[in-house]
């Protein structure tokens, strides 16, 4: 049963990132390469290396990720590694067979098709990103040092896109230079907001005189675990038990009603928080 289970969610991982890799190669070929922008990573000097030769960008983005996906792969499991060879190989294909994209031009406004290009990628980066796969290159290497140094993996990205814009920048033209950072930081936001952003829980503390009473309250009426916390008063020295909880944003205003009607003394603290760990909650992304 649990290799049944293991089969359907690399099956699942492997066809998003198909659909992904298709959404992507499109951004490329029909928003940044006919207003000679540029993408991030390695698809980003996959680019600057057409631009320069003429040839088709699939073929330096498999030639590229071939040595770091050999040094990547020591690193990272075995299913991560699975699904970013199809991300990888499926990106170079999809890039080559919508080549013809780049010879019709969609949109001749170039800050409309750097927002669109920002888009498609930041979209289909976030959703292969949200099935635990990637198209290999820099997101290997992303992934990596999240695990090893707990920075966002949308942060790397982008710091990795700036590096590579201001390589660019030294042989182009500087204007394009910022389009492409519009187009970067836009795809950077979307992709942020499909991994962690849309998917942001609500921390809560409350602090009352009427725990158990509350407890039961918010387990019958919010269907969330509560954790009594003992807590104690800096001024007063009585001790008393503070609630913890994580709900959704919608759960959030049947809290607040809960809390009301139960103990309107009572003093509630609410955090945003992203990566929850745990029963109850969708697996993190990494």
């Amino acid at each position: 049963m649990a290799k049944k289970l293991l089969k359907v969610e690399w099956l699942k991982s492997g066809i998003v990132t198909l659909i992904g890799t298709l959404i992507m190669a499109i951004g490329i070929n029909a928003f940044i390469i006919p207003h000679s922008l540029l993408a991030g990573g390695v698809s980003g000097i996959a680019i600057i290396l057409t631009y320069l030769t003429g040839l088709n960008t699939g073929i330096f983005v498999l030639l590229l990720n071939i040595p770091i996906f050999i040094f990547g792969i020591k690193e990272i499991d075995r299913r991560f590694a699975f699904v970013s060879m199809v991300g990888m190989l499926s990106l170079s294909f999809f890039l080559y067979v919508t080549e013809f994209l780049t010879e019709v031009m969609w949109i001749e406004d170039i800050l409309a098709s750097t927002i669109y290009g920002g888009l498609f990628l930041g979209f289909s980066s976030g959703i292969i990103f949200r099935f635990r796969s990637s198209t290999g290159g820099t997101d290997i290497v992303s992934v990596i040092v999240k695990k090893k140094f707990e920075i966002s993996i949308s942060t790397i990205l982008f710091v990795t896109n700036v590096i590579v814009v201001l390589i660019n920048a030294t042989i182009s033209d500087y204007t394009l230079a910022i389009y492409t950072l519009i187009s970067m930081f836009i795809s950077s936001t979307v992709m942020n907001k499909i991994m962690i952003g849309l998917d942001t829980k609500k921390l809560v503390f409350i602090v009352t005189n009427n725990a158990e009473d509350l407890s039961t309250a918010l387990m019958e009426r919010v269907n969330r675990g509560i954790t009594f916390l003992e807590g104690e008063g800096a001024y007063t020295r009585r001790k008393q038990k503070v609630l913890y909880c994580v709900v959704t944003t919608r759960q959030l205003a049947v809290v607040k009603n809960v809390v009301k009607d139960v103990d309107e003394n009572a003093f509630m603290t609410v955090m945003d928080t992203a990566e929850i760990h745990g029963s109850g909650f969708k697996k993190p992304v990494f």
